[in-house]
């Protein structure tokens, strides 16, 4: 019945949080509690649809997670241990339960996107399939990062409780990053067809708004939902009937939702009540608030708002509020201030790929009647768009700009492979067109001719596809390279140096390398061989034990890696120390039969090596790559190699060929 399944997932989303947070309370282990949640709705949509659904679905679903957590806990030998949580009150509700959950779930342990997958899973009650459509990737990559995710937290031993005062500032910044990082991909959504998705706005301004009344003494968490509601307020106006962005002086602001302005409003005068020096999400908020009183564009003011910014970059000087200044002092104190701000910017390594650096750069000159730059940067901010409408819409402006200033280019003629440096007659053709023709000669070799394009792929990238040859100076050339490769090693700074020093020889403009210069090479000291012999090195004494078994294994018989990772317990010959794998035999001597049967410990099945942790429920799992009697999986490749350079150093094909055929 369609109408069972929309109730169950509405219940989901408001009440997830709630229980996957008293699960956290009762079990301190983030996976088999959201595991243990998902049962619970699995559990929902299988009974519902015959029994109805119940008067407190909320409290039903709790009243079956609680279940199954008792479950699990006794399944896991830890019944007396735990026994004093399995009150009948274990599983209602504290307090602080989703806050708690939102702190965790925003652990610094974990990567920004990491962090946003699982708050959206965990607190927010989406599914794997659901976010994979908000952020553009599929459901593999999204179960993936939560799984990685689980593990970091548990690694680190994350606890289900509020941090500390001393970290409480830290931690709710990370939280309110997360909460902005998902609703600015749904505001501005960095790839795909459309500028808008938003599934993503919603559910991040109901995370703040719940956040606001967890934390109601923090006037960050208030700023932060008051910016997030004046800009949502915008959503209507901010594309055309063609999808195209429109900007916001262009926008028409009957389109604006009063009521979320309104929301907006207040939440700023929550944050103010409070008191204490304005965070950045304060006064980001209070300059949306300066676009959102002023009725026209006209009278936007811009003086107000240079001045927020400036106070802004004191708190957050990054590169992208710089940007985000320039543009109020352009329109405050004319496009020519703005313009001496953005200048600088252009060898900052943090904007190198940030299209509206080149963007922001052109609205100024274009202002200032330097209309063949204005189109030229128009043109490079659409090759570094990522999202197709904004690409359209930067390609649009760059073609209606006046080209009247614009130099003519004569059409580009391609000469063969083996021209001589000078034939070539590139100097009407455009930074794109020389590129393709250099990069299409039939004389270069496949490792050259990927190392060109790294080069030439940097260079069209900051410059521009469009740019005419003639007009690319040294200077742009030094300027390149500083930003991306001035803190490469001097190999790979001297490896691009010399592509695009035979780049400019070929298209007959050698001075455009003239400022660039190769790095001296440090000494490299000679590789030092490594005793291999099992009673030691490379297994270090504290190693855990199925690592050393593993490695020595790996180390006395030279088998393949996966054929050694494949093996299972009943492939085992352990008295004439041997074991069958597929059509070959792996044989071992007194190292690996030392400490095999210390790591099967009795077991008669299964896969010789497991993983730490068993398989989660959304992740489809072979037989044969379970343990049935401890649940756990086969140890993979790519852990196992993990695990290997975190305590020796060296990888899993050093062990399987050690040097000078040591072992």
């Amino acid at each position: 019945m369609p109408y069972i399944r929309a109730t169950v997932d509405a219940v989901w989303r408001l009440e997830s949080a709630r229980i996957v947070a008293a699960l956290m309370r009762l079990l301190h282990d983030v996976g088999p509690a959201e595991e243990i949640a998902q049962d619970a709705l699995v559990a929902a949509l299988e009974q519902w649809p015959a029994t109805g659904v119940p008067d407190n679905p909320g409290a039903w679903l709790t009243t079956i997670a609680k279940r199954r957590a008792v479950d699990h806990i006794r399944r896991a030998r830890r019944f007396e241990e735990l026994a004093p949580r399995l009150a009948v009150d274990a599983l209602e509700e504290q307090p602080d339960d989703v806050l708690r959950l939102m702190f965790i779930s925003c652990h610094p342990a974990l990567p920004p996107r990491t962090r946003a997958a699982l708050t959206l899973r965990m607190v927010a009650g989406l599914s794997a399939a659901e976010i994979a459509r908000a952020f553009l990737t599929t459901e593999q990559v999204i179960l993936r990062r939560i799984a990685e995710a689980k593990r970091v937290l548990a690694e680190a031993g994350a606890r289900f409780e509020l941090p500390p005062p001393e970290e409480l500032a830290a931690r709710l910044s990370s939280v309110l990053e997360v909460l902005y990082l998902i609703f600015n991909e749904g505001y501005a959504a960095t790839a795909g067809d459309d500028l808008l998705r938003p599934e993503l706005t919603r559910e991040a301004l109901r995370l703040g708004r719940i956040l606001a009344e967890l934390a109601p003494d923090e006037a960050e968490a208030h700023g932060l939902v008051a910016l997030m509601e004046i800009q949502a307020s915008r959503s209507a106006a901010r594309t055309g009937p063609d999808g195209v962005p429109v900007q916001l002086h262009d926008q028409d602001r009957g389109l604006w939702d009063p009521l979320l302005i309104r929301r907006g409003f207040t939440a700023l005068l929550r944050a103010r009540e409070l008191g204490g020096t304005p965070g950045p999400y304060v006064l980001q908020a209070a300059i949306a608030v300066c676009h959102a009183q002023a009725r026209t564009a006209a009278d936007t003011d811009w003086a107000q708002i240079a001045t927020l910014y400036e106070l802004l970059e004191q708190r957050v000087p990054t590169p992208v509020v710089r940007l985000n200044r320039a543009v109020a002092v352009g329109f405050a104190r004319g496009p020519q201030a703005g313009l001496d701000l953005v200048d600088p910017l252009l060898t900052d390594p943090a904007l190198r790929d940030f299209h509206l650096l080149p963007g922001v750069r052109a609205d100024l000159l274009l202002r200032l009647g330097r209309t063949a730059e204005a189109r030229r940067e128009f043109e490079r901010a659409a090759g570094l768009a990522t999202n197709t409408a904004e690409r359209a819409f930067l390609l649009k402006r760059a073609e209606s700009t006046n080209t009247a200033n614009r130099d003519a280019l004569s059409t580009y003629t391609h000469h063969p492979a083996g021209t001589a440096p000078g034939e070539t007659t590139a100097a009407g053709a455009t930074l794109g067109e020389a590129a393709d023709a250099f990069l299409a000669r039939d004389d270069l070799e496949a490792a050259t001719l990927r190392s060109y394009r790294q080069t030439m792929r940097r260079l069209r990238r900051t410059l521009g596809d469009r740019l005419p040859l003639s007009a690319i100076t040294a200077d742009d050339v030094a300027r390149t390279f500083a930003t991306a490769w001035g803190g490469a090693a001097p190999a790979t700074w001297n490896r691009h140096v010399a592509a695009a020093r035979t780049f400019a020889a070929w298209s007959g403009s050698p001075a455009l390398t003239g400022q660039l210069s190769k790095k001296d090479l440090p000494d490299r000291p000679p590789k030092q061989g490594v005793a291999w012999d099992t009673g030691n090195a490379p297994l270090r004494e504290s190693a855990p034990l199925r690592e050393s078994a593993l490695w020595t294994l790996i180390g006395e018989s030279g088998a393949p890696i996966h054929h050694v990772l494949s093996l299972n317990v009943e492939d085992l010959d352990l008295e004439d120390r041997r074991a069958r794998a597929g059509r070959r035999w792996i044989t071992w001597r007194s190292g690996t039969a030392r400490l095999l049967p210390r790591l099967l410990a009795g077991r008669t099945r299964g896969p010789v090596f497991l993983a730490d942790r068993r398989p989660v429920p959304s992740r489809p799992l072979a037989d044969a790559d379970r343990c049935p009697e401890t649940g756990r999986r086969r140890l993979s490749y790519e852990r196992a190699e993990y695990l290997c350079k975190q305590l020796t150093g060296r990888t899993l094909s050093e062990l399987k060929h050690p040097p000078n055929g040591q072992l």
